[in-house]
C-alpha cells in the first residue's frame, strides 16, 4: 500500500447495499435521515438542489456526482423555495418525514411527484456500507461531501454498479465491491473543492503530502514530527501547526491511527502476530500486544480468532 487515498478506501471495506433510479417531476421534495450511510448520486437528467445537515446547498446538474461517505440528514428537492423554512418545520415535529413518497414503477424504479408533464430530473442513487470497525477514524478523514461536475468516467462506474446490482451472474458481490472502491476513489480524487480539514485537504498541500505518503508507504518507520517536516521541507513547529490544521488531527496521531488499522487489516488477512508488530512498528510482539489491547480492548490474537468467526458466519449465511 503507497497511496493514502486507496489505502483509506481499501480498508474500509465498502460494500453495495442497493441502488436504484429516481424519475422526478415537480413539485418535489424529499428529507431524509440515515444512520451514518454513505450514499451517492449521478444526475441523469435535469437537476436538482441537495442540502447536506450543516452545508450550504448545492445545484446537481446532468452529470454531476455527489457523495456523502456519511449521510445523517439532507434533502433533495427540484428547487430551494421553502427548504430552510420545511426544514424547520420538520425538526419541531420532532425528526425526518418524507415529504414525497417515492412510487415505484418496476423493479429498482421509483417516481417522485404527481407525474404530470416532463419529468424535471432522472438519477441514479446508491447507499453502500463500510464493513471495516475503523469507519468512522476512516471517514473522518474524508470530505462531509464531495460534488464532481459532469465526469463520464464516475457515470460509467455507477451504470456499472447499477446493471450489476440488478443481475444475478457469478461472483456479482465481489465485482460490486470492487467497482465501489473505484467509484469512491475516483469521486474523492475528482472533488474540485477538499473539506476545510482532512486527508484530501492534505494530499492538496505538496509538503503535507509528502509526510503523508511517507507515513503509508513506512508505516514501520521510527517517524518523529522533526523528521516528518524535514521531509516535507518545513521547519518542525511550522508542519505541526500546518499539518494539524489542514488534515485535522496532529501528526503522530494520525500515524498512530494509520498503524492500527493497518494492524487490524493484517490481523483479518491471517497475517502472524509478529509479523504485523514488525509492519506497523513495534519492536516486539509483546509491545504491540499492550499498544493494540489498549487501544481496541482486546489482545491480537483474540481479536484475529473473533474476525475469523465472523467473517466463518457470513459465508456459511450466505450459503444458506
Amino acid at each position: 500500500m503507497l497511496d493514502p487515498l486507496a489505502d483509506i478506501v481499501t480498508m474500509l471495506r465498502p460494500r453495495a447495499v442497493f441502488s436504484k433510479q429516481v424519475v422526478a417531476y415537480a413539485p418535489w421534495r424529499v428529507h431524509r435521515a440515515e444512520a451514518g450511510r454513505p450514499f451517492y448520486c449521478l444526475m441523469l437528467e435535469g437537476q436538482c438542489r441537495l442540502e447536506g445537515e450543516g452545508q450550504a446547498a448545492i445545484e446537481v446538474q446532468t452529470g454531476d456526482f455527489v457523495l456523502i461517505p456519511e449521510a445523517q440528514q439532507f434533502v433533495m428537492s427540484h428547487d430551494a423555495a421553502g427548504l430552510a423554512q420545511d426544514g424547520a418545520q420538520e425538526r419541531a415535529q420532532g425528526g425526518a418525514r418524507v415529504a414525497c413518497e417515492p412510487v415505484q414503477l418496476a423493479e429498482g424504479v421509483f417516481r417522485l411527484g404527481a407525474a404530470t408533464g416532463a419529468a424535471s430530473a432522472r438519477f441514479l442513487v446508491g447507499y453502500c456500507a463500510f464493513e471495516t470497525p475503523d469507519a468512522p477514524i476512516l471517514v473522518s478523514l474524508l470530505p462531509r461531501l464531495v460534488h464532481v461536475r459532469a465526469d463520464p468516467r464516475l457515470a460509467m462506474l455507477v451504470q456499472l454498479i447499477r446493471d450489476e446490482t440488478g443481475a444475478h451472474r457469478p461472483a456479482r458481490e465481489v465485482i460490486l465491491n470492487r467497482l465501489l472502491e473505484v467509484l469512491l476513489i475516483e469521486g474523492l480524487r475528482g472533488a474540485t473543492e477538499p473539506s476545510d480539514t482532512g486527508l484530501l485537504r492534505g494530499l492538496a498541500d505538496h509538503q503535507i503530502a509528502i509526510a503523508l505518503r511517507g507515513m503509508h508507504e513506512a508505516p514501520a518507520q521510527a517517524w518523529t514530527v522533526r523528521e516528518l517536516a524535514r521531509a516535507a521541507g518545513l521547519s518542525r513547529s511550522a508542519f505541526f501547526d500546518r499539518f494539524t490544521r489542514l488534515v485535522g488531527v496532529p501528526p503522530m496521531e494520525h500515524l498512530s491511527n494509520w498503524r492500527m488499522a493497518l494492524a487490524k487489516w493484517l490481523l483479518r488477512d491471517n497475517v502472524p502476530i509478529a509479523r504485523v508488530a514488525e509492519r506497523v512498528g513495534y519492536s516486539s510482539p509483546a509491545t504491540f500486544g499492550t499498544a493494540f489491547r489498549k487501544r481496541v480492548g482486546m489482545s491480537p490474537a483474540r481479536f484475529a480468532r473473533a474476525e475469523t468467526a465472523s467473517a466463518s458466519s457470513v459465508g456459511d449465511s450466505g450459503q444458506a
